[in-house]
């Protein structure tokens, strides 16, 4: 586990969007102890939405099988104040997820569930630095 040492990660604000509570737990457990980072939490697209509008986090971490998800996605890059926010998808089947998608609503990056909570900041850090938003 050397490769952590190395890694500078810069603090953000996250906000983390699923609709397991256990799911939610484990993640923001990560981003908060193993970088540091801020993070809100959402279990409903509404929420979300909300929640984006008024903190405007640097990121959002969103589980693309929540319920409304798609809805999110567009509400949130059609509004003016939230368009410019990366968003990280996680999903447990990410076959259907196609570049075509990915670039209509811009998103940075697809972390597959199950993923390694040692190094979910290191790869959420490394999808936005590569984000072109």
């Amino acid at each position: 586990m050397n490769f952590l040492k190395d890694v500078t990660i810069t603090p953000k604000t996250i906000l983390l969007m699923d609709d397991e509570v256990n799911v939610r737990e484990i993640v923001k457990l990560c981003i908060k102890d193993l970088a540091s980072w801020d993070v809100l939490t959402a279990d409903s697209s509404f929420k979300g939405l909300e929640i984006a509008e008024l903190n405007r986090p640097d990121a959002i971490l969103l589980d693309i099988s929540m319920r409304g998800s798609f809805m999110f996605l567009k509400q949130l890059r059609n509004n003016l104040e939230t368009q410019s926010i990366p968003v990280v998808l996680l999903s447990a089947q990410a076959r259907w997820l196609d570049s075509q998608f990915l670039q209509q609503y811009q998103v940075a990056g697809v972390i597959l569930k199950p993923f390694n909570p040692v190094t979910l900041t290191v790869e959420i850090d490394r999808l936005l630095s590569n984000s072109i938003m």
